[in-house]
Parts: C-alpha cells; structure tokens; sequence
C-alpha cells in the first residue's frame, strides 16, 4: 500500500472551503419546472411562497440565474466545525474485490449529527433567525435530517418541531432522542395533533406513514402558528444548493490529485445529497467541458426514478403544498413498513427529474437485502458503519467496481457516504437475523398512487 502515490484521505485546508454555493440551474438548458400554484395552477410568486418559507430561502428557489450564490460568514464559520470532508480511497475495498477499479467515498458523517444534512440545516436555521422568526417546523423520515436541524435551531437558538415518519419513530428511538436532546418536539407522524394528520388517520387506519404525510402536518403548522416557517431538507432547490459544497469539496480535492472519476453515484430519496455531490460535475458537463455517467439509486420499494411518472403532483399527501413536476409515484404513495432504510419520499427533486428526463443521468433500483450485503461488506473492510441510504450507493459502486473486474477497466468510481449507520441498528438486526425481506410495490400497488395525480395541463 505505501507505494500507492494517492493517499487514503484528502483533506483540504480550512481555507479551501467553498465560499460560494455552486447553482447548477445556472447551466441548464432546459431549466426545472416551477412550481405551481394548486388552486390557479401557475407558477407560484415569491409573495405566494412566503408563508410557507423564509424569504432569503424563497429567492434561493426561484434564482435559475446566478451560478455562484454567496455563503454567509456565519454559515462559513460554522461548516469550519467539520468541513472539509474528507475523500477517501477505498483501497481496502478494491483489494477485497479483486477489481481494477479504483474506488473514492466523500464522507459526510464526520460531524454530530451523522449525515449531510447538516450541510443544509444550518443555512436554513441561519435565515430563519435573520429574518426574526421564533422557530421553524419540518419532517424527517429515518431521522438525520430531523437531527441536523435540531442542532442547527440549537445552535442559533430556535424553536424546532420536527413531525417524524411514524415507522422511523418506532424502529430509531436513539435518533428520536438526539433530537430531543438538542430540543427539538419530536411528533409521530400522521398523528392526531393536526387536522392533516387526523384526515390521514381516518383515511388509512393504522399507517405507518411517509414523508408526504409528515410534510403535510410540518407546514399545517408552521403557516398556523405565529413566528414560524416551514423547513425542507431535500428536494427543493435551495437545498440541492446548500448542499453543492460537498461537490465543490470534492471537484477540488480532485483536481488537487489530477485525478478525474468515471463514474459518480449518489444514493436517491429526495435528491439533496446525490444533487450536492454532482452539481459541480454536471455543470461542467452541461457547459461541454467533461463527461462523467451519473447514477442515481434508490430502493426498489420506493422506485421514483425507475418506475414513477414524470408529471406535475402535490409535494405532500395531504395536497396542500405547492405542484412540482418531478419523477413521482403519487403524493398517495406510501412505502412498505418493510423498508428499513429512509428514501422514502415519493417523489424527486425537480432539478434531477429535469436532467434525468433529458438523458444527462441513469437510475437504478435496488433491493434491500442486496443493499445490507454491501453494507456489511463495506463496514468489515473500510470501518466505517454507513447508514441504510448511503449503502445504496454503495451497492451499486460495488457492482460497477465487478464490472470492472470482468472487463479489466480501469475505471474511477466516486460515491457519496451521506452519513453513518449507528442509529439504524435495528435495521441491521433484522439483516444479520436472517429475517429481512424484500418488498417490491406491484404494477397495481403503483397504479392507485399514480390515480390521485393532479391534472396539469400547461
């Protein structure tokens, strides 16, 4: 191993920190769909939006034209915490796997809360205290993003009220716990404290529910109550570009090897992470200056990409947020208990949905016992225990990495490790017990999802 010229972390200087969110808006051609207003179906206005979101995060949204987009001092100051993140060489991996390829992470659970998350709660915190408001309100599926803004709403002193997936609640008491012991109020979701949620409830007795249905309850509250606004942490594009500082970290952490990666792949829910980690990359594909093959991958319980439709569709279940036109499997659709990972939305972020429906990006699915698999082998010969999502990734690096191996190409594999897994243990229980499943949504399944469409006619 010490001949090997690459080391086994990059590091950059604190210095190398990107001062600027990259918005990879900026270079598309064909720009992502605005998002419409349900009751006159146009395009929603910023005065529209702002009930629901905090104004600085509202220009973010509908900003298609501005490349670069300043990183507040205070926001920079606290990335200085734990970034840069650094890129690893999974040469361990690649020994175990026999294959020529040559295999990078970037590594984004080396800070408290565990994942990437964090990336995009802080911002978000940041303007929610700018603008003077007493706290925000937001959901979470499998818990990191309800994690990283309570820290975020701790650190700048914010009320945080976080309505949790109901299954996630049950199966991550821990992660529950995290949250509230930076005080945040963690709420089962669909739960009986709100008249979305009671809806919901009456509707489908017993759910275990879904990030549409918590969404739901999150800004029923926060236009509701006085003081507060509503937090995403995926899917909008004000988070994709929060979260372009991990592509940045990683485009220059490269350029400083002279290495350049083939393939990059990014586990898929909402989009954040993927999103964050290849904009820089996808920018300079769409302005002609490389080429890379993006993939995207997500469950094979929850299949937007793969086996969703490509049409305009509430944001939440309960049909109160604004239309997006994203790769959905219908606001309705809610994902098998089964799942033990998050990825659960039922839709996809509108900048992905726009580059994948153009052919720039591919989409795999995968199933969850093959995504343990990986994980497994992951944790014994790299050390790190990544979380359920970011084994996704991992899954398919792995096979991309055999691939190699049958064909002797030398190919450079970049993937994202969104964060860790010591939360999920019950999840990995089931997998090590023997009692995991795999549960695949039928044609039939999906067709009651896709029936509660919106009809757009644009």
């Amino acid at each position: 191993m010490k001949e090997n010229k690459i080391p086994y972390k990059t590091y950059l200087d604190e210095s190398e920190i990107p001062t600027k969110w990259y918005n990879v808006r900026a270079d598309m051609k064909n720009k992502p769909a605005p998002l419409l207003n349900p009751a006159t179906l146009k395009p929603m206005t910023a005065e529209e939006l702002s009930p629901v979101f905090c104004d600085e995060l509202i220009a973010q949204e509908l900003n298609n034209t501005d490349a670069y987009i300043d990183i507040p001092e205070e926001i920079q100051d606290f990335y200085k915490m734990y970034r840069p993140s650094p890129l690893i060489r999974a040469y361990f991996l690649e020994k175990a796997l026999d294959t020529p390829a040559k295999i990078y992470y970037k590594f984004e659970g080396n800070n408290t809360s565990g994942s990437h998350k964090l990336n995009s709660a802080i911002a978000q915190a940041y303007y929610a205290k700018k603008q003077g408001l007493k706290g925000v309100t937001t959901e979470t599926g499998a818990g990191q993003w309800g994690t990283a803004l309570s820290m975020a709403c701790s650190y700048f002193g914010l009320d945080c009220k976080v309505y949790m997936v109901k299954v996630s609640y049950e199966q991550k008491p821990f992660r529950r716990e995290v949250m509230r012991t930076y005080g945040a109020s963690v709420t089962p979701s669909p739960s009986m404290t709100t008249e979305i949620g009671r809806k919901i409830l009456e509707a489908h007795p017993g759910t275990t529910g879904s990030l549409g249905c918590a969404i739901s309850e999150a800004v029923e509250v926060a236009t509701h109550t006085e003081g507060y606004r509503y937090v995403l942490g995926s899917v909008l594009n004000q988070v994709l570009l929060h979260q372009s500082i991990i592509g940045l970290e990683c485009k220059t952490a490269f350029d400083k090897l002279g290495v350049k990666p083939d393939i990059i792949i990014g586990c898929a829910g909402g989009g954040s992470n993927l999103g964050g980690l290849i904009s820089p990359f996808m920018g300079e594909k769409l302005r002609g200056e490389a080429d890379y093959r993006f993939i995207a991958v997500e469950p094979a319980s929850c299949p937007s990409f793969t086996r969703g439709k490509y049409a305009y569709d509430f944001c939440d279940t309960g049909m109160v947020c604004p239309l997006a036109k994203m790769y959905t499997l219908g606001s309705g659709f809610i994902p098998s208990a089964n799942h033990a990972g998050g990825l659960r939305y039922h839709g996809m972020s509108s900048i992905l949905s726009q580059l994948y429906d153009d052919g720039l990006m591919e989409a795999t699915s995968v199933e969850q016992t093959a995504v343990f698999e990986a994980a497994e082998k992951f944790a014994r010969v790299e050390g790190i225990l990544p979380a359920p999502e970011s084994s996704h990734a991992i899954r398919v690096a792995i096979d991309e990495a055999l691939k190699c191996k049958e064909t002797g190409e030398e190919k450079t594999i970049l993937f994202g490790l969104t964060g860790t897994g010591y939360f999920d243990m019950v999840a990995y229980e089931k997998f090590n017990d023997g009692v995991m499943t795999d549960y695949i949504p039928t044609d039939e399944d999906l067709a009651k999802g896709f029936a509660g469409l919106p009809e757009v006619n644009l």
